[in-house]
C-alpha cells in the first residue's frame, strides 16, 4: 500500500500595493508559497508547486512528523484587546 501524506494549505486573500487583490496559498508543512488571481488558481498553483518541490526533494515528505489531518482554528482579535476567542476550530 502506497504511503499517503497530508499537507496543510492555508489560502488568504491579500491586497497588493497596487490595491489589487490576490489569493496567496501557503503549504506550511513544506514551507512553500504560491498565488493566484482567485481561489481556484491559487489552489492549482500551490498543487503544482508542491509537485515540483517533491520531484526535486522527495526526502522532504519523510521529514513530515504527522500523517493525520491538521487542526485549523480561526481567532478573532480586536485592536487593543488583551485576549481573543476562537471563532471556528475544525479538524480537516
Amino acid at each position: 500500500m502506497e504511503k499517503k501524506y497530508l499537507l496543510d494549505i492555508v489560502i488568504t486573500k491579500e491586497r497588493l500595493s497596487t490595491k489589487k487583490s490576490i489569493f496567496v496559498a501557503h503549504c506550511t508543512s513544506l514551507g512553500i508559497t504560491s498565488q493566484g488571481k482567485d481561489l481556484r488558481e491559487a489552489r492549482k498553483n500551490i498543487q503544482e508547486a508542491i509537485q515540483l518541490y517533491i520531484e526535486e526533494e522527495p526526502e522532504k515528505l519523510e521529514d513530515l512528523t504527522c500523517n493525520e489531518a491538521p487542526l485549523f482554528s480561526v481567532f478573532e482579535v480586536k485592536k487593543g484587546a488583551k485576549t481573543s476567542h476562537t471563532l471556528r476550530s475544525t479538524n480537516a
